[in-house]
C-alpha cells in the first residue's frame, strides 16, 4: 500500500541504548561540545560577517552525501542552522581533555531557528538524551543503515564511529524530529570554545556555591581542591570549560539543568563580545579561535557563505536572541520528548512566530484567518490515490477522512491506523514527482503539514487537528510557542544568576 512503509513505522524502544554507561566517563569530560558550537552564532550576532574574508584557510566542509533525500520542503519563512558540538579528543582538542583520536560524539545540540525579520533569533536546545527516531544514515563505506526507533538522541552523531562524527546523520534526525529543513549545519569542538573565550578576555558567570574538582570527577572519590568559589566571576580557557561541563556538584546536577547554564554563558559571551567593540582588532582573534575548531556544510564552506549567514543575524539585539529548550520528561533515565508541546513549537517556528507570539513582521497571533483568505477551496481528487492512517486514539478517523476523499473524487487504496498515535498536526507525504497531486490533496486538510519522502505515492496520517475540526475546517489560530516554553525562555540579556537550572 502507498505510504505504508512510511506511515507504520514501529515506535517501539529499543532496549539497548546506543549510548551505553561505559561511555559517561569519556562525555563527562566533554559536555561543553554543544555550547563551543555557538561561536559561529557569537560572531554572526556581534556583526562580524566582513572578518571572514581574512579566514578562508580555517575552515573544514563535511561530505553532505548523507543528508537524506527525504527532507522537509524549503520555507521562506526564516532560515534553520543546526549547531553540533563535538567532544572528539583528537588533534588540539587533546590539551583539553585526556585520551587522543576516539570517536567523535556530541552530547549537545542545538536548532538556531533566525527569524524571516532577521532582527529576531530562537536556539532550541535538544537534550542528548532525548529519545528520537533515527531515518536512515549513510555510513562510511557508502551504505544506508535502517530507521532506528526510541534511542538516544545524540547517538545519531555517531553512527559510522568516525573521529570526525557524522553531522549529516544528525541532521537527518533533527528535520525528521522537528518537520523545519535545516539549512546549514556547523560542528565546533571544545577546544575552540576555550581560545574563543580566552580571545574576548574572559566571560562573566555565576556560580551558585563553592565547586571542587571532585564535582568535576566523581571518579575522585573524594572532595579535592577548590575549583570556583561561590559567587559571580570572570572565567576563560580550561576553566571556563569546567564551569560549563560540570554536573555534579552545582546547581541541580542534571543535564537539564546544565544546558540551563550553558544558554546564560552563552548569552554573557555575546553581551561580552558586544561590549568589546566590533572593530578587527576585537574579532579577529576571536574569529580565528572559532573558525579553526569549525567544520561546516558545503553550503558556508567559502568566506562570501559565511559572510551572508553572518550578516543576516548582525541586527538582533540581547533581548531577541533567546534560547528554550525541547519540551520533555524524563522516562526512566533517558528523557522523552513532550509531542504536544513540541508539535507546537515547531509548528510556530514554521510560521515563522515568534517566542513572544509575533510573526517575523511584528504582527500579533491573536486572530485566526478567514477560510477565504488562509486556504483555497478543496479541489477534486479525480485520478490520485492516496492512503490514509489515524494518527491520533479517536477511533474510526480514519474511515471518516476516507470517505470525505472519495466523495472528492479521489481513489483511497486504504484506511487504517498509523503505528503511533500521538500527531497533533495532519501530515501529508508525497513521492518524487507527486508534489502537486499532494497540493491538491493539501486543499482538504487546511494546516496540514507536507513532508517529501523518497517513495511514490500519496500517504495522509490524521493528526488531533483534523479530528477536531474535519478535513474541510478552517485552521485554528496561527501556531505560537506553547506558554509553557516561552515562559521559560531566556534572553541573551537576562541576569547571568538567573534561571539556571531546569527546577
Amino acid at each position: 500500500m502507498a505510504g505504508s512503509h512510511k506511515a507504520g513505522a514501529a515506535s517501539r524502544r529499543e532496549s539497548g541504548d546506543s549510548a551505553a554507561p561505559r561511555r559517561r566517563n569519556k562525555r563527562s569530560r566533554a559536555r561543553i561540545a554543544g555550547v563551543t558550537a555557538l561561536s559561529v552564532v557569537v560572531l554572526a550576532v556581534a556583526g562580524g560577517g566582513w572578518i571572514y574574508f581574512q579566514l578562508n584557510g580555517n575552515i573544514k566542509t563535511f561530505d553532505d552525501g548523507g543528508v537524506s533525500a527525504n527532507r522537509p520542503a524549503a520555507s521562506t519563512k526564516g532560515s534553520n542552522v543546526l549547531v553540533i558540538g563535538s567532544d572528539t579528543r583528537s588533534g588540539d582538542n587533546a590539551e583539553y581533555g585526556h585520551g587522543t583520536g576516539d570517536i567523535g560524539r556530541s552530547d549537545t545540540a542545538f536548532l538556531m531557528h533566525v527569524y524571516s525579520d532577521q532582527k529576531h533569533a530562537v536556539a532550541v536546545s535538544i537534550p542528548r538524551d532525548s529519545l528520537v527516531d533515527i531515518p536512515p544514515c549513510k555510513l562510511p563505506n557508502g551504505t544506508w543503515t535502517k530507521d532506528k526507533h526510541d534511542v538516544m538522541f545524540n547517538s545519531a552523531f555517531e553512527v559510522g564511529e568516525t573521529v570526525q562524527g557524522n553531522p549529516a546523520c544528525t541532521q537527518n534526525t533533527v528535520e525528521k524530529l522537528t518537520g523545519l529543513r535545516v539549512d546549514h549545519t556547523v560542528v565546533v569542538d571544545f577546544a575552540g570554545f576555550a581560545r574563543m573565550t580566552e580571545a574576548v578576555g574572559g566571560v562573566q558567570v555565576c556560580v551558585p556555591n563553592d565547586v571542587y574538582t571532585g564535582d568535576l570527577n566523581p571518579n575522585l572519590h573524594r572532595k579535592g581542591t577548590l575549583l570556583f568559589s561561590k559567587g559571580p566571576q570572570t572565567l576563560s580557557g580550561q576553566k571556563a570549560l569546567d564551569y560549563v561541563r560540570i554536573r555534579h556538584g552545582i546547581g541541580d546536577g542534571s543535564d537539564i539543568g546544565r544546558i540551563q547554564r550553558q544558554q546564560a554563558f552563552v548569552g554573557s559571551l555575546i553581551k561580552k563580545v558586544k561590549s568589546n567593540g566590533l572593530d578587527p582588532t576585537s574579532l579577529l582573534p576571536l574569529a580565528n579561535a572559532a573558525t579553526k575548531s569549525m567544520t561546516v556544510d558545503p553550503g558556508l564552506g567559502s568566506p562570501n557563505k559565511l559572510i551572508s549567514f553572518a550578516m543576516s543575524m548582525k541586527d538582533i539585539d540581547l533581548h531577541n536572541t533567546k534560547f528554550v529548550t525541547l519540551p520533555w520528561r524524563y522516562e526512566g533515565a533517558r528523557v522523552a520528548v513532550v509531542k504536544p508541546e513540541a508539535d507546537a513549537l515547531f509548528a510556530a517556528l514554521r510560521a515563522d512566530r515568534t517566542v513572544d507570539g509575533q510573526d517575523a513582521a511584528g504582527k500579533g497571533a491573536s486572530a485566526a484567518p478567514s477560510p477565504s483568505a488562509s486556504a483555497p477551496a478543496p479541489a477534486s481528487g479525480q485520478g490520485i490515490s492516496v492512503a490514509v492512517y489515524n494518527g491520533t486514539v479517536e477511533k474510526g478517523l480514519a474511515g471518516k477522512a476516507a470517505e470525505s476523499l472519495k466523495s472528492a473524487g479521489f481513489t483511497v487504496t486504504g484506511a487504517t491506523t498509523a503505528a503511533t498515535q500521538d500527531y497533533t498536526h495532519t501530515v501529508i507525504e508525497y513521492g518524487p514527482n507527486d508534489e502537486a497531486k499532494a497540493k491538491t490533496l493539501a486543499t482538504h486538510f487546511p494546516g496540514a503539514l507536507m513532508r517529501q519522502a523518497k517513495t511514490p505515492g500519496l500517504t495522509v496520517i490524521l493528526g488531533t487537528q483534523y479530528k477536531d475540526g474535519g478535513a474541510n475546517a478552517a485552521p485554528s489560530a496561527p501556531a505560537s510557542v506553547p506558554p509553557s516554553v516561552a515562559d521559560k525562555a531566556r534572553s541573551a540579556d537576562d541576569n547571568i544568576c538567573s534561571n539556571l537550572s531546569y527546577g
